[in-house]
């Protein structure tokens, strides 16, 4: 079986899939409301399983081959797909390709970007350009990796205006979700930078994802921050060009890291969207 995590609950089965540095315990206040009235379960991507290369991965299709799988194994049960950033990518494509396996998509500031700028990287990157012009890859290089206590972290980050919405609490969450505790008493990063750079590089190949997108008839809904630097406006209008039947909900004063910022609004949000699929499905 895949890597994953499984915090049981009743009622429909849902699949959260998280963001690129950001392991599922980053999101414990945003999954232990949605566990409340589902059986929360998640697959986690390649960089938190244990002994993989990133050798050969030159894209993020591979990763819904792997949600794919690992959703067969489960069952024939069809899931409501929750995805944040490139976990909504991985999961619309998932869709895409096998619809069965999918009651319901809630994609949280997926990492979908027009095609005109898709094809702009995809040139930059092919004349070898992509880390000198992606924004967060040479950042991702640079992050420490080691740390001797959390409440250092905790210190240095709530001065970062990436964190300006999060709760001290939340922040806290955050901290503790990307961190382990190692033998000798400090902490080290569960992500490791070079995967994190790397997920960064491999992305944003999704001309396909446009090309399929009309054909998508699972109910679905986007929901992105008004700030966000991911999921841009001028993507959300194509998007619902393309598929009048995917619905776009924008938060005021939240950023590509929403599910972090407002566990308690998108909960809800989520809950108010899938509510009549909840309570025909529900076990």
């Amino acid at each position: 079986m895949i890597p994953h995590f499984d915090l049981g609950g009743d009622g429909s089965p849902m699949h959260f899939l998280h963001a690129n540095g950001y392991p599922p315990e980053c999101y414990t206040p945003l999954l232990e409301l949605l566990q409340k009235n589902h059986r929360l379960f998640g697959m986690k991507l390649r960089p938190l399983w244990d002994g993989t290369t990133r050798d050969g991965l030159q894209d993020w299709h591979p990763f819904s081959d792997d949600l794919l799988r690992f959703l067969s194994d489960l069952g024939p049960a069809p899931v409501i797909g929750v995805g944040h950033s490139i976990g909504g990518i991985v999961t619309l494509r998932a869709a895409l390709r096998d619809p069965q396996k999918f009651r319901a998509l809630v994609l949280l500031d997926p990492v979908l970007f027009v095609p005109s700028f898709t094809a702009m990287w995809n040139f930059m990157r092919a004349i070898g350009l992509g880390e000198q012009v992606h924004p967060l890859i040479r950042g991702a290089k640079r992050r420490r990796s080691t740390f001797t206590d959390l409440n250092t972290v905790f210190r240095s980050y709530r001065t970062r205006p990436v964190f300006r919405y999060l709760t001290d609490d939340h922040l806290k969450t955050y901290i503790q979700g990307i961190t382990r505790k190692k033998e000798d008493g400090s902490y080290e990063l569960v992500y490791s930078p070079e995967w994190e750079a790397h997920i960064y590089l491999t992305g944003l190949r999704d001309f396909d994802l446009w090309r399929e997108l009309p054909k998508l008839h699972i109910p679905t809904l986007i929901i992105r921050g008004a700030e966000t630097d991911t999921f841009m406006e001028n993507a959300a209008k194509l998007v619902t060009k393309k598929n009048k039947n995917i619905s776009v909900h924008t938060m005021q004063h939240a950023t590509h890291i929403l599910p972090l910022e407002y566990p308690q609004e998108v909960a809800e949000i989520i809950e108010n969207f899938i509510r009549p699929d909840r309570s025909s499905h529900s076990s």
